[in-house]
């Protein structure tokens, strides 16, 4: 657990934290920028116009050039990029998965990245790609986790903060393996690495799994970073599920290939008549002004920041109203691969429920997958909990109270039937479908049913309209302390 990041705010695994570093503290949620210090298409000193609080650079870049290393190791690596705010340094492990190796050692670029008073370091691990064999995985996790002890014992003290990279390829028991061991030897910051390639083909669902298997062997307080996490699109999803960090090149790799950023997806500028966005490059340009200036893909890159920046911002108002889960399921929408993730995500949701607040704001039902949100979980497990003895009406509309029964219920999908003075807490508050569709009242007649065998003595009479049929009707009209009274109409 680090003792160097404090949560304020939290929303499903999600939360609103405080990342102390040398150079200053950085509210997470957040992106850091990544900074090429070869090719700087905005300069560093301009990130925090963005809403950068921390920036990541490539330790290894630049120790390999000479100019580079001997101005970082004289005047420092803050001087050498000329940015006075916390930054994180990478080791090289991206070349080492792209170029299968690199000149340095694990020990070398440790001490250069001290060296040179980087806020962040990390570690030389072996980033396994997906797909690979699991005794392949789980070898270089092995070498992984070496290379981390030892980065531990060269780390001391108060000075720099030592990132441990959870690696472990696809393979849910290598990523959970993997999390407790690093936890038990101690870091700062978690980064997940090795997901680029499930990022870059799409594969959400997969990165979900691997996200999961990972937190599931942290502390729950253990700051994360998801490497190489730069689109918007998911950054609601990411950090629903306790993700804290990201970094994104993408600003201005999406800027090369003229491709402009949403939170809802990609387009390519070429194809824009208009420009969606309100930042100061789309306010102060047309679509066709934008296409021909000379200038084009610096300010593409501006404008990518922009919304990169506009999404953290949303994410965090999220989380500080407790609606998060409403915005994932809105981004979530935006791309079917996105919509197998938030599926998935939801297979989790028995974990989602173990850290979610139990009191926020008025739930949102936002479609079929609403009903496997983890408040429905908790809402079942506290069935046992109602007491009904002798007579009890369930009904949908709230009204007069009929003195004929000894216990009046509403019926709300996808919760069910619940004694009416709940109806005003959360989530029984929930805004909800007038016309339920299927998996909602999937839900709510299958807590129905439990609550009616968990009160075997009650009689239950069921005021039931039009709009809530349903198979699972005929197992509650097959109970013997129910009955089942239809309405045509309201």
């Amino acid at each position: 657990m680090s003792s160097r990041f404090d949560i304020i705010h939290k929303d499903a695994a999600g939360r609103i934290g405080r990342l102390k570093t040398p150079h200053g503290v950085v509210e997470t949620p957040t992106v850091m920028p990544v900074i090429n210090p070869n090719l700087q298409t905005i300069k560093p000193s301009e990130m925090k116009d963005f809403g950068a609080e921390i920036l990541i650079t490539n330790s290894y870049i630049i120790y390999r050039k000479d100019e580079l290393r001997e101005k970082a190791l004289k005047d420092g690596l803050h001087a050498l990029l000329d940015y006075d705010g916390p930054i994180m340094t990478d080791s090289g492990s991206f070349q080492l998965s792209v170029y299968g190796e690199v000149e340095v050692t694990n020990e070398m670029i440790i001490d250069f990245q001290q060296k040179i008073g980087t806020d962040i370091g990390v570690p030389l691990d072996i980033p396994t790609p997906p797909d690979v064999h699991f005794r392949r995985a789980e070898e270089e996790l092995e070498i992984t986790i070496d290379r981390l002890k030892e980065a531990r014992e060269m780390v001391k003290g108060d000075g720099m903060l030592l990132a441990g990279p959870v690696q472990g390829s696809r393979y849910a028991e290598l990523r959970e393996r993997s999390a407790r061991t690093l936890s038990e030897i101690g870091f700062d910051v978690y980064p997940f690495g090795a997901v680029v390639p499930l990022m870059e083909s799409y594969r959400y669902a997969d990165l979900v799994d691997v996200i999961a298997a990972s937190k599931k062997g942290l502390d729950p307080t253990a700051p994360v970073h998801l490497f190489g996490a730069g689109h918007p699109m998911m950054f609601a999803l990411a950090v629903a599920m306790g993700c804290d960090l990201f970094d994104s090149a993408a600003y201005a790799l999406y800027a090369k290939d003229r491709r402009y950023i949403t939170s809802r997806g990609t387009y390519h500028v070429d194809g824009l008549k208009y420009l969606p966005c309100s930042c100061p490059v789309c306010m102060s340009h047309s679509a066709d002004e934008l296409k021909k200036a000379p200038n084009c893909t610096e300010l593409l890159a501006r404008h990518n920041l922009y919304v990169t920046f506009e999404e953290v911002r949303e994410v965090r108002q999220a989380i500080w109203e407790g609606n998060l889960l409403e915005l994932v399921e809105q981004r979530c929408r935006s791309h079917p691969r996105m919509l197998e993730a938030l599926k998935q995500l939801y297979k989790y949701s028995s974990w989602l429920e173990e850290v979610d607040p139990a009191s926020k704001s008025t739930f949102f039902y936002c479609g079929p997958e609403s009903a496997k949100r983890p408040e429905l979980l908790r809402f079942g497990k506290q069935l046992d909990r109602f007491t009904i003895k002798g007579s009890a009406l369930i009904r949908a509309n709230s009204g007069k109270t009929d003195n004929q029964y000894d216990n009046v219920l509403m019926f709300k999908p996808p919760f069910g039937a619940y004694p009416q003075e709940l109806a005003e807490i959360y989530p029984l508050n929930a805004e909800v479908l007038r016309t339920p569709d299927y998996e909602s009242l999937e839900q709510a007649y299958m807590n129905t049913i439990r609550l009616a065998e968990l009160n075997p003595e009650a009689e239950f009479t069921f005021i039931m309209q039009e709009r809530f049929e349903h198979p699972l009707v005929k197992e509650l009209e097959e109970m013997d302390n129910f009955t089942v009274v239809r309405l045509e109409s309201e």
